[in-house]
């Protein structure tokens, strides 16, 4: 079975390739946007996606086409987002045939806010971000192709291996760390009875490799732990937990649990009573809690149909690899704010 794995180099892309490529069963192909170096895995062939051409290496047939190839900052605009989530899509869609199964990675929010999640913006066509917007734009593109065998894949935020923490590099949940430990964050934005879903990088790939396997036939899958969820009480408690407890074996002082701040309250009363006071790096904090805002205060857990069970396991994990990883920053310091002069 022939399958091209798109945006090899990613977290989710070179989990996901490295799983495939032990299965004798599969010929993998990786696609990286930069000029590929040998590391002994599957083969791999440098593509602009998008922007350029395919190389002819790459036009197949392909048996199976796994689309991981993706922006995930939640800052990008709608051009931004264009370019790097939808016409990636579009380029991976012209390698498939009637008889290619496209195994698409969405994002479990693509569906948009609830009526009590963080609200969406008029710019984002009430998404959140452009990230969730061209995701959920890109859910429309593969179902309403020509390709016959198609499946959507949703995983919520990702952290690293189950057993080991294991993750090969430290975006979105991971900004939080740094900046819990850091002190730079005052305050988390959400609630403590809200949820928030997680997955380890390992069980997302083993998602993506069933669903090669299983006809797709326009399915939506989501990856989520539901009934078994975090609260976001919890999942700050067992990073706090893990992180002090590294930090107490270093000789570190332990970092102090957040406040809780509800969204309407730090929008209502607090930001606009400090912005003015902060520093240029206490301003790039307070922007970071604004991102988080969609993902801390969820009223309901996902509906999975892989469940991810025990995620404060893969939380406690996660942090052992990002402290042992960046010693430097997770033993730092925890220092309050300051205003600037």
């Amino acid at each position: 079975m022939r399958i091209l794995v798109t945006g090899a180099a990613g977290i989710v892309g070179s989990e996901t390739a490295r799983l495939l490529a032990r299965d004798p069963r599969f010929d993998v192909v990786r696609t990286v946007r930069r000029r590929p170096e040998p590391d002994g895995g599957p083969p791999t062939v440098g593509w602009v996606m998008g922007a350029e051409d395919p190389p002819a290496r790459l036009r197949g047939p392909w048996d199976v086409i796994v689309h991981t190839a993706a922006s995930t900052r939640w800052t990008m605009d709608r051009a931004e987002a264009t370019r790097a989530n939808i016409d990636t899509l579009r380029a991976a869609l012209a390698l498939a045939t009637g008889r290619t199964r496209f195994v698409h990675v969405s994002t479990a929010y693509a569906d948009g806010p609830g009526p009590t999640d963080a609200p969406g913006r008029p710019e984002y066509d009430g998404f959140r971000n452009g990230y969730e917007w061209s995701k959920a734009v890109g859910e429309r593109i593969v179902t309403d192709s020509t390709v016959g065998d198609c499946v959507i894949v949703r995983p919520p935020l990702i952290l690293g291996r189950r057993s080991t923490g294991m993750i090969s590099a430290f975006t979105g949940p991971y900004t939080l760390f740094q900046a819990l430990v850091s002190g730079l964050a005052p305050a988390v934005v959400g609630t403590g009875d809200g949820y928030v879903e997680v997955a380890p990088v390992d069980e997302v790939a083993a998602a993506l490799g069933t669903c090669c396997l299983r006809p797709g036939g326009g399915r939506t899958e989501v990856i989520a732990a539901g009934r078994d969820c975090l609260t976001m009480g919890a999942f700050l408690s067992a990073f706090l937990d893990e992180i002090n407890e590294w930090r107490r074996r270093r000789g570190r002082d332990p970092v102090p649990f957040p406040p809780i701040v509800a969204p309407d309250r730090w929008k209502r009363l607090h930001l606009p009573l400090v912005r003015e006071h902060l520093s240029p790096m206490q301003m790039r904090a307070t922007d970071l809690l604004e991102q988080f805002e969609a993902y801390t205060a969820m009223r309901r857990p996902f509906e999975p149909t892989f469940p991810v069970a025990d995620p404060a396991q893969v939380v406690r994990a996660s942090t052992r690899w990002w402290a042992d990883q960046v010693p430097r920053r997770a033993g730092h310091p925890t220092e309050g704010w300051l205003m600037a002069p």
